[in-house]
């Protein structure tokens, strides 16, 4: 067996949480900086087709420990469930159990999925210049609003549509219904709405999209690796989004920033050669922050 794993038992607030930490085999030196996997929701640390179990692995085997956890309320552990916006004492409690749990580890990159990766965001946001935080992995971040939603439908699914010759035959053959149309106009009312609020500033109050990207301007030499899918509109909508918001604008081309579009790839990187490629990814990511 190339990795160990063990239970990891620890407390956030007043509540039972369960990890799962990864080390690498007995006699090799762990590498200095190791992996928090966050894990996006609603699920737990196993994560769909067990992307985390194999991630953590894979990760161990080349050298770094790994800890993958439950939040409060979800999987194993304990308290009311709580979504990504709650989860700063959740990966705060799981930083500090990493660091007793693991003597002689030196910092953590943060890794998330989808709102995990927003979650990690938010975590920097919310406890500043945390040393201990090496790096962020981060894939296919959720920005997710209604409007932006919609621009997102109507640029990349829409517009497609009316691009093709097969959806004017039907429109001229009245097979496409007005249902059909009237979402299209929809959409693009919210999306054009979404234009006029990308070019309002935030309020005191800000958006959680607001304060990622406050976390990411604020950190530009934090390194980062971004990593989008081509088929997902989870992806396309953080790109949008980064491309139109005003506080998000240049962000993604700070220099510590390495951006890896994966074209063929889905949300979750579902098969073994999408899943291998983010492997090989984060490993050769990870070496450079030694």
């Amino acid at each position: 067996m190339s990795w160990q794993e063990r239970a990891l038992h620890f407390d956030c607030e007043g509540e039972a949480l369960i990890g799962v930490l990864g080390e690498p085999p007995f006699g090799v030196a762990p590498h200095p900086v190791g992996v928090l996997i966050v894990v996006g929701g609603p699920q737990y640390r196993v994560g769909s087709h067990r992307q985390f179990v194999l991630l953590a692995r894979a990760l161990a085997a080349a050298g770094h420990r790994v800890l993958r956890f439950d939040y409060r309320g979800m999987g194993d552990s304990a308290g009311a469930p709580r979504d990504f916006r709650g989860a700063t004492p959740d990966i705060a409690a799981a930083l500090d159990a990493f660091a007793q749990a693991c003597p002689g580890l030196e910092r953590v990159a943060l890794w998330g999925l989808c709102d995990a990766a927003s979650a990690a965001l938010l975590y920097c946001d919310e406890r500043g210049a945390d040393a201990r935080v090496a790096g962020l992995c981060l894939l296919n971040p959720w920005v997710r609003s209604e409007a932006g939603l919609a621009r997102a439908q109507v640029r990349h699914y829409y517009l497609q549509r009316l691009r093709e010759p097969a959806f004017w035959r039907k429109l001229l053959a009245g097979k496409v219904a007005r249902t059909a149309a009237t979402e299209l106009v929809a959409k693009l009312r919210l999306a054009r709405a979404a234009g006029k609020a990308d070019k309002r500033p935030s309020p005191a109050d800000a958006p959680f999209q607001a304060r990622m990207a406050r976390a990411w301007r604020e950190r530009p030499a934090l390194p980062r690796l971004l990593i989008l899918s081509g088929r997902d509109l989870t992806a396309r909508e953080f790109v949008d989004h980064a491309a139109n918001a005003p506080d998000w604008r240049g962000l993604l081309e700070q220099p510590a920033v390495r951006r890896v579009d994966l074209a063929a790839a889905d949300h979750t990187f579902s098969t073994a050669a999408w899943r291998g490629e983010v492997e090989r990814l984060c490993v050769d990511w990870l070496a450079a922050l030694a």
